[in-house]
């Protein structure tokens, strides 16, 4: 099973494997197997897959560096596969080639126009190429919570509905559905992508048109999602933005990002200690990354 990344538990799962595999690695005296542990695959070349690819290829190159006597971690070769004929194909296609060429001098291979035909535990199919790799991470679209078949209603692709202009169920009574189950459109005419910032944007809409039915109110209008951007961290001092206005990338822009992700944490005391932590973190290849909780029993 290829693990996704969504949650806290899916985070500390794939650290896991990871730093896992390494230690495998280490107390084998077989090179097929070493060579299979020391192959990280990761499935989609979104923001998170691209953001990952970096952060293994460092891991490998710089922080698990000199943790081994019998294997070097820098012979781990990390594959980032897309379907599609590019990386990063929600942001413009100049960002996406300078993301493919930072990850390429990271060590990272990428191979696009490759989709992934089998996944198992000794690896992938690619095309009709098998790959061996004891770890695969899976970074592509996922379908929708099966809320369709909750309401009875037809499911589009990837089991979502096509909700309507307020996103209420068609045919369906005081129902509204919001963030990856929901099928709407923007201003253009493009599907609303399916990502936090969108889902919290319909969350407050909805609110806000339940609130007014309940109190008898003029209803809002139709929900128009606000495009802020797409960010993407490749390495350390390395980034992609993407603003409606503007494109940044390299050193400016993983700044902005890191910036970014620090002004939206939610419940930390002060965001000062969590940026001088974070900074300390980057500057020292983080030794907390060697940490590893948990047992393959809990997979």
């Amino acid at each position: 099973m290829a693990p996704g990344l969504k949650t806290i538990d899916d985070a500390t799962l794939i650290r896991r494997r990871i730093l896992t595999a390494f230690e495998r690695a280490e107390m084998s005296d077989d090179p097929a197997t070493r060579e299979r542990l020391l192959r990280f695959v990761i499935v989609g070349a979104g923001p998170t897959g691209v953001e990952l690819a970096g952060t293994i290829a460092e891991l490998a190159h710089h922080t698990l560096a000199k943790d081994f006597r019998d294997i070097d971690p820098r012979d781990a070769r990390v594959m980032l596969v897309e379907a599609g004929d590019r990386i990063l194909p929600a942001l413009h296609p100049s960002l996406s080639e300078y993301a493919a060429g930072a990850l390429q001098r990271l060590g990272v291979e990428v191979c696009v126009g490759s989709a992934v035909a089998e996944c198992d535990a000794e690896g992938v199919v690619i095309g009709q190429n098998r790959v061996p790799s004891a770890t695969v991470i899976w970074a592509a679209g996922v379908a929708a919570s099966p809320v369709a078949q909750w309401l009875g209603v037809p499911a589009g692709r990837a089991g979502k509905i096509a909700v309507a202009a307020d996103l209420s169920v068609p045919n369906v009574s005081n129902t509204f559905v919001i963030g990856d189950a929901a099928y709407v459109t923007d201003a253009d005419g493009q599907a609303v992508p399916g990502v936090a910032p969108a889902a919290k944007q319909q969350g407050r809409y909805v609110a806000k048109l339940v609130a007014a039915l309940a109190i008898g109110a003029p209803l809002p209008p139709a929900f128009r999602y606000r495009h802020a951007g797409n960010l993407a961290t490749i390495g350390r001092q390395s980034a992609v933005i993407e603003f409606p206005f503007m494109r940044l990338k390299g050193w400016l822009a993983w700044w902005i990002w890191g910036v970014a992700h620090i002004y939206f944490l939610v419940g930390v005391p002060s965001a000062l200690v969590v940026s001088l932590r974070w900074l300390w973190e980057y500057l020292t290849y983080g030794r907390g990354a060697r940490l590893i909780t948990g047992s393959e029993h809990a997979d």
